[in-house]
């Protein structure tokens, strides 16, 4: 399957923006499952400099500045992807158990595992703790395969939580949004990696793109689809797996990945820092997620 992603956000500024200086994580990534083209990148106002990077995680961004005065900036991002076929299913029931996997990690000295292992450390947004081990902790028995308690983590999340786009932002803290059991994607990605790390698994955050269908006989909005975020368990000696805990649901095909690291942090669509601008400012962010052929 062929997908054309275009995503576009569009900043509204009070007053003029004497100077800005951007990172965007807006590059779709080739996988094991996906083929990107490069993307074509127009920037309004013209960058003064704009370039290409890859970040320690292997993911590719944009850095730009703009040293001239501006009240809207607008970074349109089009992206073919080739999905080569469905994503290879997984046997939940195989595999190696919550006890190995703990095992393996502590004494395999492979370089997938010596990397991964980096994935069990705190991060800026996620700093495992005894109520994120506690949440999970009973799902992990000693003899239950890795990938079938990582399962049951998702639907255990999907039931207990609400998506709720005003009940957080990218500033609250973790232990708020397990109170609250309410939040977006980004929260429950969070959540899962918050109870994985506590319990001792490596585990990270994915961003991309869901494609979303219409309901039937009606026409596909442009525009309507949006980012989301999931999470990946690596299980030792098999590699990375990927459960998406908002929809209860493992990624398929419509899954498409941008980026991965720590948190989402690490993976931020735009940040960067302005000078002048006022004090408020518009965003505003379209994506279209499109089918172009079988």
């Amino acid at each position: 399957m062929i997908y054309k992603i275009r995503h576009i956000t569009e900043y509204k500024y009070h007053s003029p923006v004497s100077l800005c200086y951007n990172q965007a994580h807006l590059l779709p990534r080739d996988t094991l499952e996906q083929n990107c083209a490069p993307s074509n990148v127009v920037i309004t106002p013209k960058p003064n400099y704009m370039a290409q990077h890859s970040d320690y995680f292997g993911n590719h961004y944009i850095y730009f500045s703009l040293q001239k005065p501006h009240t809207k900036l607008v970074i349109d991002v089009t992206t073919e992807i080739n999905s080569q076929n469905e994503r290879a299913a997984f046997a939940l029931e195989l595999g190696i158990s919550c006890k190995a996997a703990r095992d393996m990690l502590m004494y395999n000295q492979d370089a997938d595992t010596i990397q991964a292992k980096e994935y069990i450390l705190d991060s800026p947004m996620i700093r495992p703790n005894a109520n994120l081990k506690s949440y999970a902790e009973s799902l992990f028995q000693d003899d239950i395969p890795l990938l079938s308690a990582a399962r049951a983590l998702t639907t255990k999340i999907f039931n207990d939580f609400k998506y709720d786009p005003s009940s957080t932002t990218v500033a609250t803290p973790l232990d708020e949004v397990l109170q609250r059991k309410s939040g977006v994607c980004q929260d429950f990605a969070h959540i899962a990696i918050g109870c994985l790390r506590a319990l001792g698994y490596p585990a990270r955050y994915v961003s991309g793109y869901l494609e979303t269908l219409p309901p039937p006989g009606q026409e596909k909005l442009v525009g309507a689809d949006a980012s989301h975020a999931w999470f990946a368990i690596y299980s030792p000696g098999e590699g990375w797996f990927e459960f998406d805990p908002t929809n209860d649901d493992i990624p398929k095909e419509q899954h498409i990945t941008t980026a991965w690291g720590r948190d989402y942090s690490d993976v931020t669509p735009l940040k960067g820092v302005i000078f002048d601008g006022g004090n408020s400012h518009q965003l505003s962010v379209s994506v279209d997620v499109r089918r172009l052929e079988q």
